[in-house]
């Protein structure tokens, strides 16, 4: 538990956190698979890819060169989409579909900071359009996303800009703490994947939160602490209350289409072999009822 105020004499700090699977229960943006497609954006086709996206991405996520084609994916998929229907229609369903798959344990530990005088961080690989709505539901001071070109009229170009992923999580987090002071050796970072080690490696203080394996065994052989989440909970519904002391705006450090992670794990479901996802879409076909 942290229980000291910070001396805010000394160099500022702050907590750094994943969000899918660290923060959140589930792929933020798969998660709004079921209102993009009522939204007309997704196909009933790609709704079904999603779901099977979603129980491979709960059951291990991808490694690196997944992550790649999926980057890759990601362009022809949300070409197209009105960025302004996109944040409608995550500002709409945010509180039915996230408030009930923040895990307890993430919730203090963003509380729990806060009190001890730290900015919080959301560095996620999913979209500004879904991050920064989640981050400020949160009350996280800045956010770190991906970024898509948005045309002139106001649709997604299908080009990535800045792509939140991997070393490129590292080097915002390294030009954060050049900018606003923070004292990396003093900080703290989340993740789940192994993807983000670079990330947790840039503080002085990183946690491996529900760890895949790779992780896991860089947190053993790293001696950096193992947590698990495993509560997830409403907000409101927290004992005691969840209250976020008042914060400064949020700020984006780096926004992107929503579609990020979305288009990824959909182009992962393309890859399976079509009885395997006939298969998966059964153990997961009524997962969307219930988010």
């Amino acid at each position: 538990m942290l229980r000291l105020v910070e001396n805010h004499s000394l160099p500022r700090t702050a907590a750094f956190f994943d969000l899918d699977k660290t923060v959140i229960a589930k792929s933020s943006t798969l998660t709004f698979s079921k209102s993009f497609y009522q939204g007309g954006l997704i196909n009933r086709r790609a709704v079904l890819r999603t779901a099977y996206a979603q129980f491979v991405f709960l059951a291990g996520g991808a490694d690196h060169d997944q992550m790649e084609r999926m980057r890759e994916y990601l362009s022809s998929l949300c070409k197209g989409w009105n960025v302004q229907q996109v944040k409608e229609i995550v500002a709409e369903t945010l509180h039915d579909l996230i408030d009930p798959i923040i895990y307890d344990e993430a919730a203090s530990l963003i509380e729990e900071h806060h009190t001890a005088g730290r900015d919080v961080v959301i560095v996620s690989t999913s979209g500004a359009e879904v991050v920064e709505p989640i981050g400020e539901l949160l009350g996280a001071d800045r956010v770190v996303a991906t970024r898509m070109v948005v045309g002139e009229d106001g649709c997604f170009t299908g080009e990535v800009e800045y792509y939140a992923y991997g070393p490129t999580k590292a080097e915002a987090i390294k030009e954060l703490a050049a900018s606003e002071g923070y004292d990396l050796e003093r900080c703290y970072a989340y993740s789940d994947s192994a993807t983000d080690v670079p990330m947790l490696a840039s503080v002085g203080h990183p946690h491996a939160v529900n760890p895949d394996r790779a992780l896991r065994r860089e947190a053993t052989a790293r001696d950096w602490p193992i947590l698990v989440f495993n509560r997830p909970v409403r907000l409101k519904q927290r004992l005691p209350a969840f209250s976020m002391p008042p914060r400064p705006a949020l700020v984006a450090v780096a926004a992107v289409g929503a579609a990020a992670a979305t288009a990824g794990l959909v182009w992962y479901a393309s890859r399976r072999r079509s009885a395997a996802a006939q298969a998966a879409a059964a153990v997961t076909g009524g997962h969307f009822a219930r988010i």
